[in-house]
């Protein structure tokens, strides 16, 4: 009895070593996969309402057809670019077999190869839905190291996206907030992702935003400026008060020339006369590329209009 159990143990261990060896060597079948594709085309739905089937042909061990018998037995949901559809009619959009090879992984999963499509090209229905196009905010808590500070506001991509749901939603949306994104002790440039606060029964054909910010070393300059005029007619004298201002700039280091050199300071007659006080706010020009930024103490002038002598 004690010969037999050995022998039969030494039978199941060949079966399931040659077994093993036999799935484990590549393989070339016709492999076919029910589809419903994910999509961002402008004013469609975000998932088709009609399945396509991709058939290929595909080299993969054993193993791999043995799990896609299993596995595609349901509809896989593959995301397109959309930019890779081409428009047909009313609702229907189509992918080319040219481009799907790009979508190989997704749609029979690592390891697999795909020799050839078999198919013809896939056709998805995508209906039209209500959107509108808002910007993006982001909600920023930043702070820098002393003497940095940023080039020029952070960037955003896409600054812009579209909300697609029923009208009486859309109409309260005027804009959609980035994740609170905190950036401490900057002391150089920032870049990354950040993710889409979604409103509420809405849509947001993306999820996220890139971000991107330049920060720079400074070097602060102060400077005392006249006050000059601009387009006052002939005949008229207009007496800015007070007459001077002290004007603080902050240069990108190294600072490579002085900003006050060629920088101006004007008060617009045109802007005197729109104005009811008579107070108004400087105007500038010739600010060198070098200066981030520049304050100027006061901001806003009292002006007097006189005949002149």
């Amino acid at each position: 009895m004690k010969n037999w159990v050995q022998f039969l143990l030494c039978v199941l261990l060949s079966a399931g070593v040659w077994l093993t060896l036999n799935l484990s060597q590549d393989y070339v079948s016709i492999v076919s996969v029910p589809v419903v594709a994910v999509s961002n085309i402008e004013g469609r739905a975000g998932v088709s309402t009609s399945e396509a089937t991709a058939t290929a042909q595909v080299a993969a061990t054993g193993f791999q057809h043995l799990f896609l018998g299993r596995k595609h037995k349901r509809p896989v949901m593959v995301t397109f670019n959309a930019a890779d559809f081409r428009y047909e009619q009313e609702d229907m959009y189509a992918i080319s077999n040219a481009s799907l090879y790009r979508y190989a992984s997704q749609l029979f999963g690592d390891g697999v190869t795909v020799d050839s499509f078999i198919s013809e090209d896939l056709m998805f229905s995508f209906p039209e839905e209500t959107y509108r196009k808002v910007p993006v905010r982001p909600v920023l808590s930043i702070t820098y190291d002393p003497q940095f500070m940023a080039l020029k506001p952070m960037s955003l991509q896409p600054d812009s996206v579209l909300v697609y749901g029923e009208p009486s939603r859309l109409e309260n949306v005027e804009y959609v907030l980035t994740r609170p994104l905190e950036l401490t002790e900057l002391r150089s440039s920032v870049h990354g992702k950040v993710r889409l606060e979604v409103p509420s029964g809405v849509r947001l054909s993306h999820e996220e935003s890139i971000y991107s910010m330049e920060v720079t070393r400074y070097l602060e300059i102060c400077s005392e400026v006249k006050i000059g005029t601009r387009n006052v007619p002939s005949g008229v004298h207009l007496a800015v008060l007070p007459s001077t201002a002290t004007v603080v700039y902050r240069c990108v280091f190294p600072m490579t020339s002085d900003p006050s050199a060629n920088a101006r300071f004007y008060i617009d007659y045109r802007d005197f006369t729109g104005s009811r006080t008579g107070r108004c706010v400087v105007r500038s020009e010739g600010i060198p590329s070098n200066v981030i930024d520049f304050n100027v103490s006061p901001e806003v002038f009292d002006c007097l209009v006189r005949e002149a002598e």
